[in-house]
């Protein structure tokens, strides 16, 4: 029963002595509608009654004119055990959401170990352990207040928060929601504090001896709420999501120790390193490591995103109004090369401030940057880490903090996809033979734990710098150059024998491609192992030694120009040579580059090369078709095409561009139309003149079946090496392939 506020009912007639208490199904016993009555006669005009009820229904009075019916509100105050569970609702979504509450405050408290133990995926047990500042007893009793933090005291706050965590309510939520036991011993306490509370209600308070820093167990999860923990998933999804997180976490924090261990084994174990180069290293292995581009860049801010205050309100210097200083954006990370390619987003992975969002600004500028570089369809792996004044960024949009809104939208758009775009070309990736040969769009994550090489598989190699890929090292210099903070203050130091990675993970089978070779002979990729193992080895007896290739960095397709063409394969693809290998070039997308970047230049310039058709060219549109005609027809005009109405739903083209066969320009039109009536999103001139570029380039490029002679070939190359992203086609397809001199002597046994 619901206890209301004294409800005074006043009545100034007469008033019987019955007084029948009812809700709408039946009469009230007495002591559940008890009405307390007290007699006043402030006006003199007979006995007044003033009735107290304590009901959630309608009391009805009997007068001697007509009975009164008073109905109660259906308004009231939740209990504080239901607000929390629904707070819980928002905030716990599966045991991941527990782990990664707990898991930045133990960062927000200056923990430099983290311990993290789960059972069951998160559903039966969930335990983290730091070093923090701990608590002292009443700041551990208050934690589990609604809206009790210790991070921000005032409104102000919330425009600049430093913290992963500021809103107050993860510990009230997951506690009402699970059976929870707080251990906490703080520096300047004789004492530590254990809490035990069950589904929000406290059972037990007392002193104990302690370590410093917090424990928080969580025990069953959702117990009370058993619809919520229907929907859990299985176990291993539930203990997959809280790995991936923990994961995001240990390389947004290089300089801390991480753990993470399940009932059977530790999945991670990740002592400090000196930065996120190493950490990737540690973490993931040196392929991964080496599929990646590091990306470093900064800029100052021109303005402030924050309102600016009044003159008046703002502090004065030497009699001036002093401005508050924008500050910089900094970013830097990683990418993945072109060649590596997902089918989702699940592989892009952001952090800002140290913190992980899903932003999908953030997303299409990742998406902008990857333009005409790999298909549109497809995805990047992506790594990357963006600091800027908190003041800039807005955490406050989700109860998970998994969202934010940035200050100045279109300046850190521009911002990101710039610095991305800009380390694509400087590094110009070679696409390998054999991983393109093999590689294929995914929809699994590439940061995951597991990749492995064979001799880590014990768990105890270090990390050696000197061992490192090219890129690595690369990354290394320009972050500390560019960063001056990346060794934070407090870092621990990192020892050489340090064990720096303990993740397990099955090794994927060997691919036995096949090839496929002119008169019917099959031969298997790897029919030598078994050829080998089939008969009785000869010793060679240094007979067939290894080429003496001198260690250098990886090749860029700088190296494009140092080519020299062999000949072509089925005249379609270009075979040329040089001393990184043998390179196999597909004429048609290499020329479809070239002309790409020629066109887009331009257009910019305004000196687009068109030519003048013999006889018109009449175009029948749809309407759909009519209506993008008529948004991008100025754009067609400077890209060197010239129509002009022609009938009711026809238009006639007089003027195309330069290259492009007249019988292939209906078609190319055609195709134009039909792509910009099928876009969901609104097109922005930018993606207009790129799709318009796209099209003219493909329509105007060398075919496949042409043969080409050797002049054409060498300018072909030449040409390629020239421009700014030579290793993709406008559509995402890659112009170049290299099988270096490395796999070369493998395949013939040399090495």
């Amino acid at each position: 029963m619901l206890r209301l506020d004294e409800h005074c009912i006043n009545i100034g007639a007469w008033v019987t002595t019955e007084v029948t208490r009812r809700t709408l199904g039946g009469v009230l016993p007495c002591d559940e509608a008890p009405i307390r009555a007290s007699t006043s006669n402030p006006r003199g005009r007979g006995p007044s009654i003033r009735f107290f009820v304590f009901s959630t229904s309608s009391a009805k009075l009997t007068t001697s004119h007509s009975p009164l019916i008073l109905p109660m509100g259906r308004i009231h105050v939740l209990s504080e055990t239901v607000a929390n569970q629904i707070a819980a609702g928002e905030v716990v979504e599966r045991p991941a959401s527990v782990v990664k509450e707990m898991l930045e405050n133990s960062l927000d408290a200056g923990a430099t170990r983290i311990k993290i133990s789960v059972e069951a995926g998160g559903k039966k047990l969930i335990q983290i352990t730091d070093n923090g500042c701990g608590m002292v007893r009443d700041d551990a009793m208050l934690a589990f207040e609604r809206h009790a933090t210790s991070k921000i005291k005032n409104a102000e706050d919330l425009l600049s928060v430093a913290t992963l965590g500021f809103r107050g309510e993860a510990l009230p939520s997951i506690a009402s929601v699970s059976r929870l036991r707080l251990e906490t011993q703080a520096a300047e306490d004789p004492a530590g504090t254990v809490i035990e509370i069950n589904g929000g209600k406290i059972a037990r308070v007392e002193e104990a001896g302690l370590p410093l820093g917090t424990s928080i167990t969580v025990r069953d999860l959702f117990f009370n709420t058993p619809a919520r923990k229907k929907f859990l998933k299985a176990e291993s999804t539930e203990l997959s999501h809280i790995a991936s997180l923990v994961t995001q976490y240990a390389l947004a924090h290089p300089e801390k120790h991480f753990e993470l261990h399940s009932a059977t084994n530790a999945m991670l174990v990740a002592p400090p390193v000196a930065g996120y180069s190493e950490r990737v290293y540690q973490v993931f292995g040196k392929e991964t490591l080496d599929q990646l581009i590091a990306v470093a860049s900064r800029q100052a801010l021109e303005r402030v995103g924050l309102p600016q205050p009044p003159p008046w309100r703002r502090k004065e210097e030497d009699g001036e109004v002093s401005e508050k200083d924008p500050g910089e954006m900094r970013i830097h990370g990683f990418v993945s090369k072109p060649e590596i390619q997902k089918l989702n987003r699940n592989s892009i992975f952001v952090f800002v401030n140290g913190r992980t969002i899903r932003d999908r600004l953030l997303q299409h500028a990742l998406t902008e940057a990857y333009r005409n570089i790999i298909p549109p369809a497809v995805y990047p792996v992506v790594l990357l880490f963006l600091e800027l004044p908190a003041g800039e960024v807005d955490v406050n949009v989700h109860p998970s903090k998994t969202e934010v809104r940035f200050r100045q939208q279109s300046v850190m758009h521009d911002f990101v996809r710039d610095s991305v775009r800009a380390a694509l070309i400087k590094a110009r990736p070679v696409p390998q033979f054999v991983t393109e040969m093999r590689a294929h769009a995914t929809a699994s994550q590439s940061l995951t734990p597991g990749a492995m090489t064979p001799d880590m598989t014990t768990g105890a190699q270090p990390w050696d710098p000197a061992s490192g890929a090219a890129s690595v090292a690369e990354f290394s210099d320009l972050a500390n150059a560019a960063f001056a903070n990346e060794a934070r203050p407090g870092a621990p130091h990192v020892s050489e024998g340090m064990n720096g990675f303990a993740l397990q993970a099955p090794v994927p089978p060997p691919i036995s491609a096949r090839f496929q070779f002119e008169g019917g002979i099959a031969v298997e990729a790897n029919a030598a192992i078994s050829l080998a193992r089939g008969v009785d080895a000869i010793p060679d007896n240094g007979c067939a030694p290894a080429l003496d290739v001198r260690e250098e960095e990886e090749p860029t397709l700088a190296s494009l120009s140092s080519l020299k063409p062999l000949g072509q394969i089925r005249n379609s693809f270009i075979l040329a040579v040089n001393e990184n290998g043998l390179w196999i070039v597909d004429q048609h997308v290499a020329h479809e580059r070239v002309l790409f970047e020629r066109i887009l230049k331009q257009r910019a310039a305004q000196k687009v090369e068109s030519q003048r058709l013999l006889m018109p060219i009449v175009l029948e549109l749809s309407p759909a078709q009519q209506a993008v005609f008529a948004e991008i027809s100025d754009e067609l005009q400077h890209n060197g095409f010239e129509a002009e109405p022609f009938g009711a739903r026809s238009v006639a083209v007089k003027i195309a561009p330069a290259g492009v066969d007249a019988t292939a320009v209906e078609h190319m039109l055609h195709e134009l139309l039909d792509q910009f009536s099928r876009e969901e999103q609104s097109l922005n001139m930018e993606k207009i003149r790129a799709r318009i570029a796209a099209s003219i380039a493909c329509h105007a490029a060398i075919k496949v079946n042409m043969r080409l002679e050797q002049n054409k070939m060498e300018w072909l190359l030449t040409e390629l090496a020239k421009t700014d992203h030579p290793y993709a086609c406008p559509h995402g397809r890659p112009v170049v392939l290299r099988y270096s001199m490395k796999d070369i002597q493998k395949a013939f046994k040399r090495i």
